[in-house]
């Protein structure tokens, strides 16, 4: 369990960095950040950090990320999101040994040193993923990405059902809500309906080329920020409509270094 003194840190770093024209509480009455729709973002998950990108909310990885990089961030008024994948396994993180081998399943197609988790394990999983939230928190994060919340529409060598992913996502944003961080749905097209209430912003990839932005409907409705990038198609192509819709729009490099085009 997170210790009180960095419980109060999160609460307070969630509460004080920003002002008012970033946040919405959407009647909640939470402790935790509430991202509104229309916030910018920057997401850079390789390489050194470029904090000098005119974005309000910056998502980096946890791992990588040093605690003095999300102060720099947060001295220039910026929020800042801390990625890990939560339902895949990748070998070179530092908490890799901990996850046991009948946790893991097939490789994800496209990385094959990453593995697939065997996301019903709740108990086997919920210390190792509760570490990964102690350690956003502890260095100051709002809030947090965790990848890969849709296993149960792919190919990882076990039976997940839907009812299985609910579990496992609901699991997820009662971890990051005890630490007072806020949480992104990642991916999870399809089960926005039953998330969204839960759930503080989305982050989605290339709804625009698959024709599926419409799905984020959910979030969009109860004003809430989707942080959404392209990778594939021009801005020309796809910035009219987010802008439509309400969506946070970028477009990226795949590899998600600092480069980016805005909407």
């Amino acid at each position: 369990m997170l210790v009180p003194a960095l419980a109060v840190v999160a609460v307070l770093a969630a509460c004080s960095v920003g002002g008012s024209d970033d946040r919405s509480d959407s009647g909640s009455g939470s402790d935790w950040w509430q991202p509104a729709t229309g916030l910018s973002w920057q997401w850079q998950l390789d390489g050194p950090i470029d904090t000098s990108v005119e974005a309000e909310v910056y998502d980096v990885d946890l791992f990588d990320t040093p605690a003095s990089t999300v102060d720099e961030l947060h001295d220039r008024g910026r929020r800042v999101i801390c990625y890990f994948t939560a339902g895949s396994w990748e070998p070179y993180r530092p908490d890799s040994d901990a996850f046991p081998a009948e946790v893991l399943g097939g490789p994800v197609e496209g990385w094959p040193d990453e593995r697939w988790i065997d996301i019903r394990q709740l108990d086997t999983l919920r210390p190792l993923l509760a570490d990964r939230f102690d350690l956003c928190a502890s260095k100051g994060f709002d809030g947090v990405e965790p990848d890969w919340l849709d296993n149960h529409e792919q190919d990882t060598g076990f039976p997940i059902t839907g009812r299985d992913q609910l579990a496992f996502n609901r699991m997820l944003a009662e971890l990051a809500h005890d630490r007072g961080l806020a949480i992104g749905l990642k991916n999870d097209l399809h089960q926005t309906e039953d998330l969204a209430d839960l759930y503080d912003f989305a982050v989605v990839e290339q709804c625009a080329e698959f024709d599926e932005c419409q799905l984020l409907s959910p979030f969009l409705d109860r004003g809430k920020a989707v942080f959404h990038a392209e990778y594939d198609l021009s801005t020309s192509a796809f910035c009219a409509e987010s802008r439509r819709l309400g969506l946070s729009s970028i477009r990226k490099h795949l590899e998600l270094d600092a480069w980016r085009e805005a909407c």
